[in-house]
Order: C-alpha cells, then sequence, then structure tokens
C-alpha cells in the first residue's frame, strides 16, 4: 500500500510485513540501522517527518521493545495512520503532531539511538531541518555511538546534497552517503541517504558497505576520500 500526501508518494506499507520496504532509501536507511545494536536488541528513536510510520514499523518488527516517538506536522496524518493502519501503540511507538526541529529541541540530551530525517515540503526538505544548527541539536539528542539518518532528495547537479554532507561533517566525526551510481553521476533526480554518527566503525565498516552493494538497486556508500571529493568545497548550510 503506497500513501500519498498531495498527490505525492510519501510511504509504502506491507501490511503482513512490516520488514517488507520498498522504497529504495529505506532499505538503505534499515541497513544502517540494522548495525545499529546487536541484532533484535531494542533501540530509541525519533522520527522527524512520520508519513505511514514505515521506519517505525520496520524497527519494531526487527527490534521489539524499542521505543520511538513520531513528529509529523500533519495533525491529521497522524490521527488517520492510527486508525488505518497496524501500528504500535504508546509507549512503543507515540506520535506527536509538531514542527520537527522545535520538536527535537524539546528532547532530553542524550535520549535516543537513533534519529530519522524524512521531513519535506512537496519534494523538496525545508531549509530550517538542513543547517548546522539543527544538526548540532540532532547531535545534542543522540547518545553515544548513535546515528543521524536523513533522506536527502536532490536533482542533478546535487548541489543541494552536496551542501547537506557538508554539514554533516561540520557536526559529527564520521559521515556517509548513499546513492545509486546514477544519481552520483548526475543522470537524475533521486533520493540519498546521509547519515552521521560519531563511531567510525559502524559507518565506515566493510560490513555495511557490503550490505548496501546487495540491495535490490545498484547503491553505494560514499566514505572517507571519495565522501570528500563528492562534496568538492561546498559550504555548510547555516541558519539565516
Amino acid at each position: 500500500m503506497t500513501l500519498l500526501v498531495n498527490g505525492v508518494p510519501s510511504s509504502h506499507l506491507d501490511l503482513v510485513d512490516p520488514t517488507r520496504l520498498e522504497f529504495e532509501y529505506m532499505q538503505q536507511m534499515a541497513a544502517v540501522l540494522d548495525r545499529l545494536a546487536p541484532p533484535g536488541a531494542p533501540v530509541r528513536a525519533v522520527h522527524l517527518g512520520a508519513a505511514g510510520c514505515t521506519l517505525a514499523r520496520y524497527l519494531e518488527a526487527t527490534r521489539p521493545g524499542s521505543r520511538q516517538l513520531a513528529v509529523e506536522l500533519d495533525t491529521a496524518l497522524t490521527e488517520l495512520v492510527r486508525d488505518w493502519f497496524d501500528l504500535p501503540r504508546s509507549p512503543a511507538l507515540r506520535i506527536r503532531a509538531g514542527d520537527a526541529r522545535v520538536e527535537l529541541a524539546g528532547r532530553p540530551a542524550a535520549s535516543a539511538d537513533v534519529v530519522v530525517r524524512d521531513v519535506f515540503a512537496g519534494d523538496t526538505t525545508p531549509d530550517h531541518v538542513r543547517t548546522v544548527e539543527f544538526t548540532r541539536d540532532v547531535a545534542r539528542v543522540l547518545s553515544p555511538g548513535g546515528v543521524y539518518l536523513a533522506n536527502c532528495a536532490d536533482r542533478p547537479p546535487l548541489a543541494a546534497a552536496r551542501a547537506e554532507v557538508a554539514t554533516l561533517a561540520a557536526v559529527f566525526a564520521d559521515v556517509i552517503a548513499i546513492a545509486e551510481p546514477a544519481q552520483l553521476k548526475g543522470r537524475r533526480y533521486g533520493n540519498l541517504v546521509l547519515a552521521g554518527s560519531d563511531d567510525a566503525d559502524l559507518l565506515g565498516s566493510a560490513d555495511l558497505a557490503r550490505a548496501v552493494r546487495s540491495l535490490p538497486a545498484p547503491t553505494r556508500v560514499l566514505h572517507g576520500p571519495e565522501l570528500a571529493a563528492f562534496v568538492a568545497g561546498a559550504a555548510p548550510l547555516h541558519d539565516a
């Protein structure tokens, strides 16, 4: 089932199997999440931009006992997805209507193992959740070794993605970008997954790179010198 918001595909949910992820960027995020903690161990997650809570359902299925907060600006959508879909109940999954940055600012320090940003207005991520200042607040909320995952949609020449990578690199000790080769060659619009952490062993691991390469769509992890070449001098984004 595909959830459309204002005519734009927002989420895909398999109501029988929550581990089936149809959107390629979610498969890429799941590859990181699968390595965030020992298999099956619960985690604390904050989802900024909840839509149909696809990734929250995935974590509940693969890591039972996880505690999750989903933030969605669309108040009506938060009510509808509870009625439509088989979502975990509070406290396993709390759904809150509000602005992603405002709600994040209210979270305690070191209270999450992963923060996922999947916030869109149409096909664009709002500027106020793309800056160094916002990303510093993400880092504050993350526990040591935690991971920030961001869905970055961009089109050639990927100027927005390069700037976002530079922004994450200004805050986190280690950063990766996950993308399909056609995107990196500037051939089409698409979603890149960006990740930041203070745990270099997680994002730079050969195991994660292999897992990403084994996904159905040809996909690469950019890390280290390759990622630096991709950024190509782009400047971090700051609040106005």
